[in-house]
C-alpha cells in the first residue's frame, strides 16, 4: 500500500498568523518539522533543549486557537520557548540562539511583539499576566490572556499568591499548567482526556450553572452539602479541588501531546470569560528525541551535540569546575563537623549539591523553587545550632533578599551563603548574570562577604565560612572551570577581614576582588614590561575589608585600580568610602574603580563580556595608563608594542 507524501508545512508559513488556518492534519505535520528544527538548532547553539521539547504540540496548539499576539501568551521562565520563536517570525534567526548579538534564550520584549512579557526566573508568569488582565478590563477590552507555567514554578510562593488574588482581579485568565514531571499513566490517557474535553463543554458549564442556581435557594445547610457534593464529584477523577477553591475553573489533566485532545479543550477552554481557568497538562521533557527522553536530565541544558547519538561536544576541562570544587570541599568539611547541611533551591546539580547529598542524603534540603523559604529555613537551622550551606545562583538569591536582611543578618546568624554563577553567565545572558549580590550583600550590617579568586582559595573559604560562628557570611563564585592551583587535603581559614599581595610593585597597585585576579596579573606583566612598577593584591573580603591593606596601597603607590565581577556599588565603593572616611583622597592619589557597566549585558561569549566591560587584562592596563595622565593617543601606541 502506497503512502501519500507528507507536504511540508513549516517552510510554507509566510506569517505567524497563518497557523490559525491550518488543518488538524497539518498541525500536527507542522508539531513534528518544529520539533526537528528545534533539535537541529540546539545541537549548534546548546541550550535548554529538554523543556522546548516538551512544549512543542502545546505552543503549535496555543498559537492556533489564541489570536496571538493580540491575545497575550506569557511564558514562565522561558527557556521553553524555542519552538515558540521558530512559529512567530524568528526562524531565520533562530540559530543566532544564545550568541552573540542573536536571539535571547527566553523571552525579550524588544525582541518580538509577541514576547509580551520578559522571563527567565521562575514564577512570575500569572502575577503578570494578572496585570495585563487588569489592564485590558480596565480599557474596556476584549482579548484573551495566557499564561503558561510549569509544575516546578508552581512550587514558588508569588505563583500561589497571584492565584489567591486571580478571581478577585479578572474573570477572564488561562493558565496552563505544564506539569513535564509526572508520567502519563492509564488513567491520564483517553478516559481522562475524554472527562476534560466533556467538562470543559459549554453544555456541562450550562448544566453546572443551573444546579448552583437551585441550590443556592436551598437552605445553608442543605446549599454547602449539594455545593460540597458537586465540586467533590467533578474532581473526583481530575484532580482540581485546590484549584477549585482558588476561584479558578480546573481542567484536566490531558496529554500535552495529543493536539486532537489539546485542539479540542483549548477552543472550548476559549470561550469561558466567567471565571479563571486552569488547564492541566501533562507533557514529557525530551518527548521525541530518543537520547534525551533516556537522560537521566531530560538533556534540560545541553551544550552542542551530535543529533544521531545525542553526544555532547563539551570541551574538555583544564581544571574542576568551582562548582565542582565546592561540592567537594563541603563534603570535606562535612565529614569532620556533623553540624554541616546543606540547602539548595531547586538547583541541586547546578550547585552540585547533588554529590553533596549522595554522602549525606540526611543532611541535604531541597526546598523547590523557593529561596525565601530557603533562607529563612536556613536562619532556623541556624538558631538551632546548626551550621547551614545555602547554595544559590547569585541571580536567585535576589528573591530571598528580604529574608537575607530580616531573618538572618538582623539576628546575626550564622547562615553561610554559597553564591555560585557570580559575575557574567556568558549564554543565559542579563537574566541569569550575578551581578548585584555585592552591593545588595555588603549593605548589610554583621554579614562577611568574600569572594575567590581560584579553586584553592574557594576552599579556603569554605573552611572559613565552616568554622565562622559569629554571625552571616557569603562567598561568591563564577560559573566554569578554575585556573588549575592545586588544593590543600585540608583548607584551612583565613583571618576574617585580611587579604594578601600577590606580587609587589612600586607605582600601579590593583585590588581585585574575585577571579579578575588572573586578568590584574596578566595587566601588570604588560604594566611592567612598560616600565610601570605594579603591585597586585587580593582583597579576599568586601567586607570587613581590609583596611590596613587598603591604606598601604593608597599610600605607597600613585594609582589604584579596584576591580571586581559585580555592579557599580559595590567593592569598589567600599574602597572608595573608607579611604574618604581617612582623607587618603586628598593626598593626590589617583583611583580608578572597574565595575561591570551600568547596564544588563546581553548573551555572549563570556571572554567578550569581560573584555567588552573592560575587565580583562586589556581594558584593567588602559585604565592605568589613563589614570596616570597618559592620553588616548599615547595608550594606543603604547598597546601596539
Amino acid at each position: 500500500m502506497l503512502h501519500s507524501p507528507v507536504t511540508p508545512v513549516l517552510d510554507t508559513l509566510d506569517a505567524p498568523e497563518r497557523i490559525r488556518d491550518l488543518t488538524a492534519a497539518d498541525l500536527k505535520v507542522l508539531a513534528d518539522e518544529v520539533r526537528q528544527e528545534t533539535i537541529s538548532v540546539v545541537s549548534k547553539t546548546g541550550g535548554h533543549l529538554g523543556s522546548a521539547l516538551g512544549v512543542v504540540e502545546l505552543t503549535v496548539a496555543l498559537h492556533h486557537v489564541f489570536e496571538t499576539p493580540r491575545d497575550i501568551l506569557i511564558w514562565d521562565v522561558g527557556h521553553q520557548t524555542y519552538p515558540h520563536k521558530i512559529l512567530t517570525g524568528r526562524r531565520d534567526r533562530i540559530r543566532t540562539l544564545r550568541q552573540g548579538g542573536g536571539l535571547s534564550g527566553f523571552t525579550k520584549r524588544s525582541e518580538s511583539v509577541y514576547d509580551p512579557f520578559g522571563a527567565a526566573h521562575a514564577a512570575t508568569s500569572i502575577s503578570a499576566a494578572l496585570g495585563f488582565c487588569a489592564a485590558r478590563d480596565l480599557k474596556g477590552e476584549d482579548n484573551k490572556v495566557i499564561a503558561v507555567i510549569g509544575d516546578g514554578s508552581m512550587s514558588a510562593g508569588m505563583a500561589y499568591e497571584a492565584m489567591n488574588k486571580a478571581a478577585e482581579t479578572t474573570k477572564n485568565l488561562t493558565v496552563i499548567l505544564n506539569d513535564n514531571d509526572m508520567s502519563i499513566a492509564p488513567p491520564v490517557g483517553g478516559m481522562s482526556a475524554y472527562l476534560a474535553n466533556l467538562v470543559s463543554g459549554t453544555a456541562y458549564q450550562a448544566v453546572r450553572r443551573w444546579g448552583k442556581s437551585v441550590a443556592e435557594r436551598l437552605p445553608k445547610s442543605l446549599y454547602e452539602q449539594a455545593r460540597k457534593s458537586e465540586e467533590f464529584s467533578r474532581t473526583w477523577f481530575t484532580g482540581g479541588t485546590f484549584f477549585e477553591e482558588l476561584g479558578f475553573y480546573y481542567v484536566g489533566p490531558i496529554d500535552g501531546h495529543n493536539l486532537e485532545h489539546l485542539l479540542a479543550v483549548l477552543k472550548k477552554v476559549r470561550e469561558i470569560n466567567d471565571r479563571p481557568v486552569l488547564v492541566h497538562v501533562v507533557t514529557k521533557k525530551g518527548h521525541g528525541y530518543i537520547p534525551a527522553e533516556e537522560a537521566a536530565d531530560k538533556y534540560h541544558g545541553v551544550s552542542k551535540f551530535d543529533i544521531i547519538t545525542g553526544e555532547q561536544s563539551k570541551p574538555k576541562a583544564n581544571a574542576p569546575s568551582y562548582t565542582e570544587v565546592f561540592a567537594s570541599e563541603l563534603i570535606k568539611q562535612a565529614r569532620i563537623d556533623p553540624k554541616i547541611v546543606g540547602i539548595t533551591a531547586a538547583m541541586p546539580s547546578g550547585t552540585g549539591l547533588d554529590r553533596f547529598a549522595e554522602v549525606f542524603p540526611d543532611r541535604t534540603y531541597d526546598v523547590g523553587i523557593a529561596e525565601q523559604h530557603a533562607v529563612t529555613f536556613a536562619a532556623g537551622l541556624a538558631a538551632e545550632g546548626m551550621k547551614p550551606f545555602c547554595a544559590i545562583y547569585s541571580t536567585f538569591l535576589q528573591r530571598g533578599y528580604d529574608q537575607v536582611a530580616h531573618d538572618v543578618a538582623l539576628q546575626n546568624l550564622p547562615v553561610r551563603f554559597a553564591i555560585d554563577r557570580a559575575g557574567l553567565v556568558g549564554a543565559d545572558g542579563a537574566t541569569h548574570a550575578g551581578t548585584f549580590d555585592i552591593g545588595y550583600l555588603g549593605a548589610l550590617p554583621q554579614m562577611v562577604l568574600m569572594a575567590a579568586s581560584d579553586e584553592a582559595e574557594l576552599a579556603g573559604m569554605i573552611a572559613t565560612a565552616a568554622a565562622y560562628d559569629d554571625g552571616p557570611s557569603a562567598f561568591r563564585y563564577p560559573r566554569g572551570e578554575g585556573v588549575g592551583v592545586s588544593i590543600p587535603e585540608v583548607a584551612a581559614p583565613f583571618e576574617i577581614g585580611k587579604g594578601r599581595i600577590v606580587r609587589e610593585g612600586s607605582k600601579v597597585a590593583i585590588l581585585s576582588f574575585g577571579t579578575r585576579l588572573q586578568e590584574a596579573l596578566k595587566a601588570a606583566d604588560t604594566l611592567n614590561a612598560k616600565g610601570f612598577s605594579t603591585t597586585v593584591a587580593d582583597a579576599r573580603f568586601a567586607k570587613p575589608l581590609d583596611t590596613e591593606l587598603v591604606l598601604q596601597l593608597a599610600r605607597h603607590h600613585e594609582c589604584l585600580i579596584t576591580v571586581e565581577e559585580g555592579a557599580v556599588g559595590g567593592f569598589g565603593a567600599f574602597v572608595l568610602h573608607y579611604l574618604a572616611s581617612v582623607g587618603a583622597l586628598d593626598k593626590g592619589l589617583k583611583i580608578r574603580t572597574l565595575t561591570l557597566p551600568d547596564v544588563f549585558q546581553d548573551h555572549d561569549k563570556p571572554e567578550n563580556q569581560y573584555r567588552d566591560a573592560g575587565l580583562d587584562a586589556s581594558g584593567i592596563v588602559a585604565t592605568a595608563l589613563f589614570a596616570l595622565g597618559l592620553d588616548e593617543a599615547t595608550i594606543a601606541r603604547m598597546a601596539a608594542v
